[in-house]
């Protein structure tokens, strides 16, 4: 958790600047909490459904809850999130995003009565976006601020425009204007911020941010869970299916957090200062997208599978789909992740990944409990592969060493100052 700093600076509206070593708050914990139940509403959202279109509808939300995290998380890490006016930001934009929530299962159709469910959606989104900009732009450091408001105009206004004329026209071109307001927006971005030095302030707190939210995601994945198993009596079937789950949960912990998350944070603190802020953005802020994706995936497939574990009849394509689709995406996502910030490309996991998605009509016809299994099956054997035959490469370990350095320099600054 972060503390106060020494020596840190006043920045207009009465807000911190942050440092290197400062750490999340609980305002930003706080925060988060928000997403937990969007994450939650998604996952009902794909399930209530039960077919592609749902998916899509879900995962094309996600991808705009996501550019609201994230933006908040690049004015966390600029200001201390409890200090000034980024307070009040993070408060409005909490509340806004509780909002969008509140409503997603009403984002694209919208039920008899009250107001207009997709309006609302879009209308809060819209609010936690503005008051964002507004701030991050009114903090940006004088040499980047005319460049920070062409990137947020140019990559905001458009896609707010084209949320909004969705909302207007609905089925079934709202899908279409959704899709491309969540696609220009990080390639708009992405475009005008090129050859930007955008600075990390601290590097702990930046990446401590992005495994919360992987965390989070996780924490909702098990309130599914337990929220399936506990509508029944106990029976050894559900107990071996919440164990099973509880499993797959893990593994996924297990390989992010005790496989990948250290080194990564000590091949970004290692990077020259110029090069950090390019190297997060791609390894932070777009590819991460695809971890929290397939956590909220999986958790669907699970769902599906604890309603049906007693079943003899199989689990079914969609279930399937979403169990082994959402491990995949999880699995390729940290690869890529592992490839951008160590520079090694882990063809284990790659695999494996393909393996589950060549092997979803398989999975499908399968027993609940059994699909499981072959998972759980799937994950160990990642990982045994990864300790037998990807021993840590020579570059992996220099950048490790590097890092380490790095870090205990800057300890000794802190320190001295």
């Amino acid at each position: 958790m972060r503390g106060g700093s020494i020596g840190s600076s006043r920045t207009p509206g009465g807000a911190v600047a942050s440092r290197e070593g400062d750490r999340v708050t609980t305002l930003e914990l706080f925060f988060d909490l928000a997403y937990v139940f969007a994450f939650t509403q998604l996952s009902r959202l794909m399930a209530q459904q039960h077919d592609a279109l749902g998916t899509v509808q879900a995962l094309v939300i996600l991808a705009l809850l996501w550019w609201a995290w994230t933006s908040y998380g690049w004015l966390t890490n600029r200001a201390h999130a409890d200090q000034g006016v980024v307070r009040v930001a993070i408060i409005v934009g909490m509340t806004s995003m509780f909002i969008a929530g509140v409503v997603v299962l009403e984002a694209y159709h919208d039920l008899p009565g009250g107001l207009s469910g997709p309006l609302v959606f879009v209308g809060a989104y819209l609010v936690a976006r503005v008051t964002h900009a507004i701030v991050f732009v009114w903090l940006a450091e004088p040499g980047l601020r005319r460049r920070t408001l062409v990137t947020v105009t140019l990559s905001m206004l458009p896609s707010g425009t084209l949320l909004l004329v969705g909302a207007l026209l609905g089925a079934p071109w709202q899908l279409w204007f959704t899709i491309a307001a969540v696609a220009i927006e990080p390639i708009v971005s992405y475009r005008t911020s090129a050859g930007i030095a955008w600075p990390v302030r601290s590097t702990a707190h930046f990446t401590e941010r992005h495994g919360l939210i992987v965390i989070l995601a996780l924490g909702e994945s098990i309130l599914g869970i337990g929220a399936g198993a506990a509508t029944r009596p106990i029976s050894i079937g559900i107990l071996l299916g919440v164990v099973l789950s509880m499993l797959i949960c893990i593994a996924l912990w297990w390989a992010y957090f005790t496989r990948l998350a250290g080194d990564a944070e000590h091949a970004l603190t290692s990077l020259p200062a110029r090069d950090r802020g390019r190297t997060a953005t791609d390894a932070y802020t777009y590819l991460h997208l695809s971890l929290v994706g397939g956590i909220v995936l999986a958790a669907v497939g699970l769902e599906v599978a604890m309603a049906h574990i007693e079943s003899a009849s199989g689990l079914g394509l969609f279930g399937a789909a979403a169990i082994g689709g959402g491990v995949a995406c999880y699995l390729a996502g940290t690869a890529f992740f592992e490839r951008r910030l160590l520079g090694t490309w882990n063809i284990v996991r790659l695999v494996t990944a393909a393996l589950l998605l060549v092997l979803t009509p398989v999975i499908g016809i399968l027993w609940p409990l059994l699909s499981l299994t072959a998972v759980v099956a799937a994950l160990v054997g990642v990982f045994v592969a990864e300790r037998n035959f990807s021993p840590a490469t020579p570059e992996r370990r220099d950048r490790a060493r590097l890092s380490r350095r790095a870090q205990q320099a800057a300890r000794v600054r802190r320190w001295r100052s």
